[in-house]
């Protein structure tokens, strides 16, 4: 099952369709803990705040969120490097979503109550790649301050 899902999510093809939704959904995940890891303090506080922001995105229970997560961190690992990574999401989610991913990143990154540095840059490269405005990034941003 997670080669099938590596192969599915990873497999370039000429004329990309949509994931399915929980292949989207995994994708997603994988983004996060992605985001997360790379300040090299991915904690408790980090994971229980994916759980629940994959739990709200998605109607799901944190039960099911935290599955998500854990198959996601597999992923993660496997994936391959963020440019590449970034364009099989961009051509396979509606940019309404991708700005909800950035949304999301930003919770992630600020769950730890810590402004990495790394985390920052992070997430600026990904909105780029993800074709997602610095106005967009920053208003999500300035959402997820605002409402912590």
């Amino acid at each position: 099952m997670f080669r099938n899902l590596l192969s599915r999510l990873f497999t370039e093809e000429p004329d990309p369709k949509p994931l399915a939704t929980e292949d989207a959904e995994i994708a997603v995940a994988a983004l996060l803990v992605r985001v997360a890891r790379v300040d090299d303090h991915y904690n408790a506080a980090e994971k229980r705040r994916i759980d629940e922001v994959l739990a709200r995105m998605h109607g799901m229970g944190l039960a099911d969120a935290a599955e998500r997560r854990s198959v996601a961190e597999m992923i993660e690992a496997e994936a391959p490097d963020t440019v590449r990574f970034t364009r099989l999401i961009k051509d396979r989610v509606s940019l309404e979503d991708r700005i909800a991913i950035i949304g999301a990143m930003w919770e992630i990154s600020l769950a730890d109550n810590h402004r990495a540095a790394s985390e920052e840059m992070a997430i600026r490269l990904v909105s780029g790649l993800l074709g997602v405005t610095d106005r967009d990034s920053a208003l999500q941003r300035q959402r997820v301050v605002g409402g912590s």
